[in-house]
């Protein structure tokens, strides 16, 4: 009686309030969840004697998010004070000693958001940027005096993002870029300037895919110059500035490891109007400290003709960088197949090296024969070099000697990079004469110490391992043991038998613990509260099914607390994220741990427990490329497959009415939403939330899709749900952020959708989130949001028709 007594007052509200203008508060359970404490951010000084706890805000108000902004180039500034807009920063330091009992509250700070907290090489300074109304400026603070001060009032330009400043390496002050003009003699267009726009094609493919905030005028060139030209500084701890070459658009800058020289990159004109300033014209030069050009080592032409592949590179030197473990060499790769994976070569990328004083030839390196990745220093006789390639989505790693280009190079691991299962782990790194993080070897460079998740079929199970190169034998030291979920974040001495770890267990907030393998002790080194104490009681099970071709599949359920199966089956959320793979066993891989923290969090369908729902996160939905066959070939029909497969495990587990299931996702969740609506009928009512429905508004490609339009027609016809509105026939909530960047999610794509949704008759509602992007930020959106989800279930989903009801 109860019940149906909640339901009717309940369609009574959903009927009077439901199509009302403005934001709204969903019930205070849900709403709490976005005003829940957050987990503090963590950094950790050079000398591992103390830890610097940042305090997180909460959820950005409407205001700071309609604050004034301008979008060039695929960036988005804050023009008043020549910075990235909507930036996210910290309110408060406290620092713990590691091994002992001192805390300090660090006080003094300035109004505004900290950001680019960073401790000094030697360990006695924590410097970081302020950002408020007047600009970015840079600060530290003394251990040993408990004193904070204001390094310099001169403001720092972080127009193009990027690394905000560097600490010298010999800890007496910085390196960073500094704003050369004032915010009101920014560049005004007048109506005599408007000009017509015009582009030529040049005979060449310039498959991009669909970018957003693109340059369009002539004006955006000369606002983004104005925003983007910044002078190079040295700024000492006393607060004395030294200014380094000429005013430029400074993108990059980084130090030789004995700090000697600059590597320094700026992006150039011709601006395009094709991709966004990451793939401008790029010069990469080398300076001395005082700013004198010592050599110029790359000038990389616009990224326009980029052929068409994930893993396709620009020609020329790129990703220039110094090696960690030598004084002063630098490093890049250079693509031998015209940047093109697809031309047959029997190596893909030249590694090079050049040692200063940058007079010689650059030297061979390696040969990489797939796509080059990266290389993890360690010392002169000690690195790994890895390759990959997207087509079978395989990644190796192989240990080689620096020093001796004819020393053969030691295979570490050959895997898909989908296979988690295969995962050996990071290497656990260490601060040499440099202050720099390379490679811990010992046992003569044959072993290293590993960290890792340790994906297995039983879920997560964190470890700390020892391998050895010359025997390919692996030793355990250390292994996550149920009911906890523990892993290693630090280790704090040479031997490795001491670290810091974050524990947690489903019913323990996650903290971190001191744990000596040695002596078998654990010591508990914080004390965060239950973020979300009304959720307590939530119950969690992970299970595991087949699919009817065979692939296995996983999903966490969640139960409310106190729900008994005698209750009867509940009303479900199941929340999903389709990926590609071309590897059937990998695609059923489990992903995390059944003994994590229950999270509830939200954003995602937790917060619908309290609503009386079941929640089933994370069900695998893979889209496998059997055999010589792309994934996306038979998307629909696996997307189905997958659902399908889901759908029964819960109705026969017995906790679920299959009348009464609802299905939600965002970005390609969303995507996903709206073609099981169309394909299937299997759920009662769909939340999409900053989706994309027609793959023809992104022709050159989308997810993990190469093809373009022209060369996958079916594909893309196939895929997009908007081709085939007409057979949804279940209600679909859609919300989208009226400011999203991402590129294959523009706003106008959920636009269209509603519009043939109510053009063919269809149950749609469409929710526009003022200033919000692709995620969601301000608090009002937040609350929003959960009141449309929360309005939205109940209205379709909690109180429809139940199986028990018809029987």
């Amino acid at each position: 009686m109860k019940r149906l007594l909640l339901i009717l007052i309940t369609v009574f509200i959903s009927q009077s309030v439901f199509a009302d203008s403005g934001f709204k508060v969903p019930p205070k359970q849900l709403a709490d969840l976005v005003d829940a404490p957050r987990q503090p951010g963590v950094t950790i000084s050079p000398d591992k004697k103390w830890v610097a706890l940042l305090a997180r805000p909460g959820a950005k108000s409407i205001e700071e998010l309609a604050q004034e902004e301008v979008k060039l180039a695929g960036l988005r500034i804050n023009t008043s004070i020549f910075a990235p807009s909507r930036s996210s920063g910290y309110t408060g330091i406290t620092l713990k000693e590691v091994n002992g009992d001192k805390q300090i509250t660090v006080k003094n700070l300035p109004a505004g958001k900290i950001m680019s907290v960073s401790f000094s090489p030697n360990s006695e300074y924590l410097a970081f940027i302020v950002e408020n109304k007047q600009g970015l400026t840079l600060w530290s603070y003394n251990l040993k005096k408990n004193k904070t001060k204001q390094v310099s009032k001169k403001t720092i330009n972080a127009s193009l993002g990027g690394t905000k400043y560097r600490w010298k390496r010999d800890s007496t002050g910085f390196y960073t870029r500094l704003t050369v003009a004032k915010a009101s003699e920014k560049p005004q267009m007048s109506l005599a300037a408007i000009e017509p726009v015009i582009q030529v094609t040049s005979g060449k493919k310039a498959a991009v895919r669909t970018y957003s905030n693109l340059l369009k005028t002539p004006y955006d060139e000369a606002l983004l110059e104005f925003l983007a030209n910044s002078q190079l500084a040295e700024i000492k701890l006393s607060g004395k500035i030294t200014t380094l070459g000429k005013v430029a658009m400074y993108k990059g800058f980084s130090i030789s490891p004995d700090g000697k020289y600059l590597l320094v990159s700026q992006i150039k004109k011709p601006f395009s109007y094709l991709v966004p300033a990451s793939r401008f014209p790029l010069e990469t030069q080398v300076w001395t400290t005082k700013g004198k050009l010592v050599t110029q080592v790359a000038d990389l032409a616009s990224g326009e003709n980029i052929p068409k592949g994930f893993d396709s590179v620009r020609e020329g030197r790129r990703n220039v960088s110094w090696r960690s473990d030598v004084a002063s060499t630098l490093v890049w790769a250079e693509a031998q197949d015209g940047g093109n994976m697809n031309v047959d070569v029997g190596y893909h990328d030249h590694v090079y090296t050049w040692a200063s004083p940058f007079t010689g030839d650059p030297e061979l390196l390696q040969k990489v024969e797939r796509r080059f990745s990266n290389i993890t220093w360690g010392n002169n006789t000690f690195a790994t070099i890895s390759d990959w390639r997207f087509s079978d989505r395989q990644f190796r790693e192989w240990k080689f000697n620096p020093s001796d280009s004819k020393d053969q190079k030691v295979l570490f691991q050959e895997r898909s990079y989908n296979d988690r299962y295969s995962d050996p782990g990071s290497f656990v790194m260490q601060r040499n004469q440099f202050g720099l993080n390379v490679i811990k070897t010992f046992n003569n460079n044959n072993s290293v110490y590993l960290t890792g998740n340790g994906a297995s079929s039983q879920g997560n199970i964190p470890f700390l391992n020892q391998f050895d190169f010359s025997t390919k034998k692996v030793t355990n030291l250390w292994q996550s043991q149920a009911p906890y979920y523990e892993r290693v974040v630090l280790v704090l001495n040479d031997q490795a038998d001491k670290v810091m770890t974050l524990r947690e267990s489903t019913t323990e907030q996650p903290n971190f613990f001191v744990r000596d393998l040695s002596k078998n002790t654990l010591t508990q080194f914080t004390d965060f509260p239950h973020p979300t104490p009304a959720f307590v009681g939530i119950s969690k099970e992970k299970l595991t099914y087949t699919r009817n071709d065979g692939v296995e599949l996983s999903g966490t359920l969640y139960l409310p607390a106190g729900y008994d199966k005698s209750q009867g089956p509940l009303p479900t959320l199941i929340w999903a994220y389709p990926r590609e793979y071309k590897d059937k066993a990998v695609a059923g891989q489990v992903s995390d741990s059944p003994y994590e923290f229950v999270r509830v969090s939200y954003w995602g369908p937790m917060p619908h427990l309290a609503q009386g729902f079941a929640v089933f996160s994370g069900a695998k939905m893979p889209i496998v490329g059997f055999d010589d066959a792309l994934p996306n070939d038979t998307f629909r029909e696996q997307l189905v497959a997958s659902a399908q497969a889901a759908v029964d495990v819960l109705v026969e587990k017995g906790v679920t009415d299959k009348n009464r299931i609802a299905i939600a996702g965002h970005s390609y969740g969303a995507f996903m939403v709206a073609n099981l609506l169309a394909h299937s009928d299997l759920f009662k009512a769909g939340i999409a939330r900053s989706g994309a429905y027609n793959r023809t508004l992104t022709p050159f490609g989308f997810q993990g899709e190469e093809r373009s339009f022209w060369e996958g027609q079916q594909a893309y016809a196939s895929m997009s749900p908007f081709f085939h509105a007409e057979k949804i026939n279940e209600p679909m909530l859609m919300i989208h952020g009226k400011e999203d960047p991402n590129s294959g999610t523009f706003p106008m794509q959920s636009e269209r959708m509603f519009a043939a949704l109510k053009g063919l008759g269809g149950n749609a509602r469409l929710v526009m989130l003022p200033h919000e992007q692709h995620g969601y930020r301000a608090r009002e959106s937040l609350l929003h949001m959960l009141w449309e989800q929360h309005q939205w279930l109940e209205k379709y989903v909690a109180t429809a028709d139940s199986d028990a009801k018809k029987h």
